[in-house]
C-alpha cells in the first residue's frame, strides 16, 4: 500500500484527533544524541561523566535499563526510529541511504492530527523539507543544539508540539566548548576492550565533554518548558541512535554499541519514580506518540506501544527484542535477539574481520588498540576485534557478562538457550522478510592489516560508496509490514 495513502486516511478519519482538545494532548520532546552508550550517563551508574540534566528526568521519571536500537549506525537508526520499522524493513537499511518518500514517518501523522512539528540538528534521514516536519533547521552551535530553546519559545501556543531535537555530540571530530566540563584523564573509565594509554584517555575525555554538552542542553529545553508552565504536560524521551564511537561499540550488537539509554518523563502516567528492567526497541517510540496523542496507529508501524510500563514498571510489552549490522563503511551482516537473560548474535559474512570504521586506524583509540595488537600485547578480551574468521554465533549471558565478553555458543550447558535464540531469529527473519545480500555492498575502503608486526593503515577510500544490493531487498521487505515475535514461544 502506498505510504501516502495511509497518511491521509488518518487525517480523514481523525482530523485533530477526533473531539480531543489541543492544549489536552501531550506535548512531546525526543532528545537523541549522536553516538553515546547507554552507560555513559551518570543514571546508569557512570561514575564521572556529569549529567545532571538527564539524571533529574530520571530521578522524576522512568529509567529504561533494557531499551535497545534496531541498529547501531547512524542513518539507518533515525530512519528505523522515525518510521517505527526494522531497518531491512524501510528501504535504508545502510548508512547513508535516504528514507524512501514513500514510508511513513510517525511525525507526519501527529503533523496530520494537529500537531506543530520541528526537526532541529542533526537529520542524517532525508531532505531539509520533509512533510513531517512544519521546520527542519540545523540546530546551530557545535553539538547543533543551539537553537532548541528558541524553537520552544517561538511555537505556535494554540497547538501541542513534536519536537525532534538532534544532537551531533557525541559524533566525532571533537568540538570543545564552554558549555561542559572538561575532563582529566584520570576521571577516565577505560573498557576491558579498550588498551589503556594516554592517547586513549585523552579521546574518551573529549567524548566526556561532548556527552556533557548534549546534557546541558536538556537542561535548557527543560527549563524553558518549566517556565512556561507546560513540562508535566510533556512526554520526553532522552536517547542515543548508536554506541560510543569507539571500538566494539558503534556499529557492533554488543550492549555497547546497541543498549540505548532511555530515560522518559511524564508525570500524567508515571505515578512514581522507577526503574525498569522491561525490555523495549525504539521503534515503539511511534506506537507511544501515536496512542498519546490519539492516533490510530497504521499497520506499516512494526513497533508497541511501552505506555502499559509508564504505568506500570513491571510491565512486559514484549519479551525479545532484535536488531541489525548492515553495510557501515565495512560490508556487514549480523542479527541479534535479545530475550531473557541471553543476548544472542548471528554472524552471517563470518570470514573477514567484524570491523567499524571507529575500530580501525583513523581514530586515535583505535589506533592505540592496533598498535598494542601489532606489538603482541592485547588482552584476550582486547583481541576479539581481530579475530579473522569471526564466530559464526555469539550467545551471552548478561547478568554474569554484561560487556558480552564470553562467547557461550559452544557450551552444552546452554544448548537449549542457543536453540531458543536460532528459532526466534528465523522467525523474525522470515516474518520481516529479512535476506543475505548476494551482491552486497562492499567495503569503502581497505581495512587495516599487520605484516611482519608492521600496521598498513586503513586505506583512504572515497568518502561515499555506490550501494548494492540491500538486505531485504530480494524478499521486498520495504513493503511488508509484519512486526515479527513479540513473545517467547515455549521450546
Amino acid at each position: 500500500m502506498n505510504r501516502n495513502v495511509i497518511g491521509l486516511t488518518v487525517l480523514v478519519v481523525f482530523g485533530f484527533a477526533c473531539s480531543i482538545q489541543a492544549m489536552e494532548r501531550p506535548n512531546i520532546v525526543f532528545l537523541i544524541a549522536d553516538d553515546v552508550s547507554q552507560d555513559d550517563f551518570g543514571c546508569y551508574g557512570h561514575p564521572s561523566i556529569k549529567t545532571p540534566n538527564v539524571d533529574a528526568l530520571a530521578a522524576e521519571g522512568m529509567r529504561f535499563n533494557n531499551a535497545y536500537l534496531t541498529t547501531s549506525s547512524c542513518s539507518p537508526s533515525r530512519c528505523s526510529i522515525i518510521t517505527g520499522r526494522y531497518p531491512h524493513n524501510t528501504g535504508a537499511p545502510e548508512l547513508h541511504v535516504e528514507l524512501p518518500e514513500a514510508q511513513v514517518r510517525f511525525p507526519e501523522l501527529l503533523r496530520q492530527a494537529g500537531y506543530y512539528t520541528v526537526l532541529s540538528g542533526k537529520n542524517h534521514m532525508f531532505k531539509n523539507t520533509d512533510r513531517a516536519f512544519d521546520k527542519i533547521t540545523g540546530g546551530g552551535g557545535p553539538g547543533k543544539e543551539q537553537d532548541w530553546v528558541e524553537h520552544v519559545r517561538n511555537r505556535p501556543k494554540e497547538k501541542p508540539f513534536f519536537f525532534w531535537f538532534a544532537a551531533g555530540d557525541a559524533h566525532r571530530g571533537w568540538k570543545q566548548s564552554e558549555h561542559a566540563p572538561v575532563y582529566s584523564n584520570d576521571q577516565i573509565v577505560i573498557p576491558p576492550f579498550l588498551v589503556d594509554t594516554e592517547v586513549t584517555r585523552e579521546d574518551l575525555a573529549s567524548y566526556y565533554h561532548e556527552v556533557s554538552r548534549f546534557d546541558h542542553y536538556i537542561g535548557l529545553v527543560t527549563e524553558e518548558l518549566r517556565q512556561q508552565g507546560i513540562l508535566d504536560n510533556t512526554l520526553i524521551v532522552v536517547a542515543a541512535d548508536n554506541g560510543r564511537p569507539f571500538p566494539r561499540c558503534k556499529s557492533r550488537l554488543y550492549d555497547s554499541g546497541i543498549k540505548t539509554p532511555w530515560v522518559v518523563y511524564y508525570p500524567e502516567l508515571i505515578s512514581s519514580p522507577a526503574v525498569t528492567d522491561s525490555l523495549v526497541s525504539v521503534i515503539d517510540l511511534s506506537a507511544t506518540c501515536l496512542e498519546l496523542a490519539g492516533v490510530e496507529k497504521p499497520e506499516c508501524i512494526q513497533g508497541q506501544s511501552f505506555l502499559p510500563i509508564l504505568k506500570d514498571p513491571e510491565a512486559k510489552v514484549r519479551q525479545m527484542v532484535f536488531a541489525e549490522h548492515n553495510w557501515h563503511v565495512y560490508r556487514n551482516h549480523e542479527r541479534m535477539v535479545r530475550f531473557g537473560d541471553y543476548l544472542y548474535i548471528k554472524n552471517n559474512f563470518p570470514n573477514q574481520a567484524n570491523l567499524c570504521y571507529e575500530s580501525d586506524t583513523h581514530f586515535p583509540a583505535g589506533e592505540e588498540l592496533w598498535n598494542a595488537h601489532a606489538a603482541g600485547k592485547t588482552t584476550v578480551h582486547q583481541q576479539q576485534l581481530f579475530a579473522n574468521p569471526c564466530p559464526a554465533e555469539e550467545l551471552f549471558r548478561i547478568s554474569s557478562d554484561p560487556n558480552q565478553l564470553i562467547n557461550l555458543a559452544g557450551d552444552s550447558r546452554f544448548t537449549g538457550s542457543l536453540e531458543q535464540a536460532r528459532r526466534s531469529l528465523a522467525t523474525w527473519t522470515e516474518q520481516t522478510g529479512d535476506s543475505i545480500p548476494e551482491n552486497p555492498t562492499p567495503h569503502r575502503h581497505a581495512p587495516p592489516r599487520i605484516e611482519d608486526g608492521k600496521i598498513l593503515p586503513a586505506g583512504k577510500g572515497s568518502t561515499r560508496t555506490p550501494h548494492a544490493e540491500m538486505p531485504g531487498a530480494a524478499k521486498h521487505a520495504m513493503g511488508l509490514d509484519h512486526p515479527g515475535p513479540i513473545r517467547l514461544t515455549p521450546y
